[in-house]
């Protein structure tokens, strides 16, 4: 450190971070990981709506789209792969 610090210089103070990344950085890497693992769960929902199972557990169980899982007939024994 320096022996004079002068006052109308720059008020200097760490910058707050994690694990040594800076907050601005973790926050853009967050919100980008949150979209890609938003896309990946609309993904396997998307290939997953076949099975019953994920109808029954999951599909149902939204909300807003429920009301479309709930309407569609049930399959007939011989053509279901379970």
């Amino acid at each position: 450190m320096v022996g004079y610090k002068s006052q109308f210089g720059p008020k200097m103070r760490p910058q707050l971070h994690i694990a040594g990344y800076p907050l601005k950085n973790l926050a853009h890497h967050g919100i980008s990981a949150a979209a890609f693992g938003g896309v990946a769960l609309v993904a396997v929902l998307f290939f997953g709506e076949g099975i019953p199972r994920v109808q029954n557990d999951v599909l149902k169980k939204i909300p807003v789209v429920n009301e479309y899982w709930l309407s569609k007939k049930p399959v007939p024994a011989s053509d279901s792969p379970f």
